[in-house]
């Protein structure tokens, strides 16, 4: 068993992981804060760990972070706040922020815990950036041609 810790946040949505990576202050917490209010549950907050079982990639909150705040988190300018939790979910999809998204993207595919994992990019800016990352989630994983 592999595994490696991001700086990363993720959720749960229908039983599948998405982790949300970029870099600090570029709206990880927000975007999970949205799709939380469509349903989704926290899984990790800032740090996120992903676990090799066999084949299959696992999302986990860090042993390290106490029990007693897994199913909250940070939100900027309201404090601490409990959220719908989950833990342990297979990894579905990456979301890498980032503001110059292509229009037609190729697919993406990122290594982790020797492992590739679906990666997409996402502006989070947009009101619709959820309802994009739902999407994504949604699509089957292309084949390469």
């Amino acid at each position: 068993m592999s595994s490696e810790s991001l700086h990363a946040t993720s959720v749960a949505i229908d039983g599948q992981a998405v982790v949300i990576e970029g870099p600090s202050g570029s709206g990880k917490s927000d975007l999970a804060l949205r799709l939380i209010d469509r349903g989704a549950a926290l899984i990790s907050d800032d740090i996120t760990l992903i676990v090799r079982v066999g084949g299959v990639l696992r999302v986990r909150t860090p042993d390290s972070i106490p029990a007693a705040v897994r199913a909250r988190m940070e939100v900027r300018g309201v404090g601490i706040v409990a959220v719908p939790y989950a833990d342990d979910v297979p990894l579905a999809l990456v979301v890498r922020l980032d503001h110059d998204v292509p229009r037609m993207p190729e697919r993406r595919a990122r290594l982790i815990a020797g492992v590739e994992a679906r990666e997409v990019l996402v502006d989070p800016r947009p009101a619709s950036a959820p309802i994009l990352v739902e999407l994504a989630l949604r699509q089957p994983e292309a084949t390469p041609g």
